[in-house]
């Protein structure tokens, strides 16, 4: 229902395109019509890591395309097929896919922008604080201009059998939370979350907040009163739109993220 809106606008959507061999390595691209050199929004979606599918966030692409923003929706190998750090690596391989093809779509190679929502905020936050991820892909460095997390579990502590499965040996919690990777270095960062979130508790933004903040890193925090684990992104939809501000300050951030005069005074 969410998606049924967009099914038409100012935007092109071109499905299904491989950055890699597995049926679950393809994404898609939402792209402003006549784009030329425009931001790119790189969105990776929840599910616990063993859920989920590009096509039913139709609506996150739609809602950024129309704003002007190129945005990317990759699947990526979820659990049981792999376990942590997989689709962390699946994740990385989209981003140096996209940035090899940025201009096929009209899209800026040098202004990539990370953005996740519960498991898939966990996957971009990640990405966008340990180069490992990225560098071991071939991404250029310093072309993550920012990261958006919205409802994320950046202080992740396996809780249920299937998480202890899928994070786990040899792997450990220094390997899988973000909160342990937030540098000054990171990129400027929006988290978004709702205090009364049952999935995951807004504990896990604060604690990320802190921990960019302790590195004197740019970080903004909104946390939404009364508001559960699905409305920051549900927020995207012209149906839910009303539930929170999430998709009006993300266009902001993007924009003072993305301009050329902050990428220039920035050095990126």
């Amino acid at each position: 229902m969410a998606n049924a809106p967009n099914a038409f606008g100012s935007f092109k959507r071109t499905s299904d395109l491989s950055y890699g061999d597995d049926a679950r390595q393809r994404l898609d691209v939402y792209a402003p019509r006549g784009a030329d050199h425009r931001p790119i929004v790189i969105f990776f979606y929840g599910g616990s890591w063993s859920t989920g599918k590009k096509s039913e966030y139709a609506f996150v692409g739609a809602a950024l395309a129309e704003r002007g923003y190129v945005t990317v929706i990759p699947d990526y190998r979820v659990y049981p097929e792999v376990r942590f750090p997989a689709f962390v690596e699946d994740g990385a391989r989209a981003v140096a896919w996209i940035q090899r093809h940025a201009g096929d779509f009209g899209g800026d190679p040098d202004r990539l922008v990370l953005m996740g929502h519960s498991a898939g905020a966990h996957i971009a936050a990640l990405l966008a604080l340990n180069p490992a991820y990225l560098a071991a892909a071939g991404v250029r460095p310093h072309s993550i201009a920012g990261l958006i997390g919205l409802s994320g579990p950046y202080a992740l502590d396996p809780n249920t059998d299937q998480l202890r499965a899928i994070f786990g040996a040899p792997y450990i919690p220094g390997d899988w939370q973000p909160v342990r990777f937030a540098s000054r270095a990171a990129p400027p960062t929006l988290l978004l979350h709702g205090t009364d979130d049952e999935v995951v508790y807004c504990a896990h933004t604060k604690k990320l907040r802190d921990a960019l903040l302790l590195q004197g890193a740019e970080v903004e925090t909104h946390l939404y009163p009364r508001r559960g684990h699905a409305d920051t992104i549900a927020s995207f939809s012209l149906a839910a739109r009303f539930r929170t501000p999430a998709l009006r300050q993300t266009v902001k951030f993007l924009g003072d993220v993305t301009s050329t005069s902050t990428r220039s005074s920035t050095g990126g």
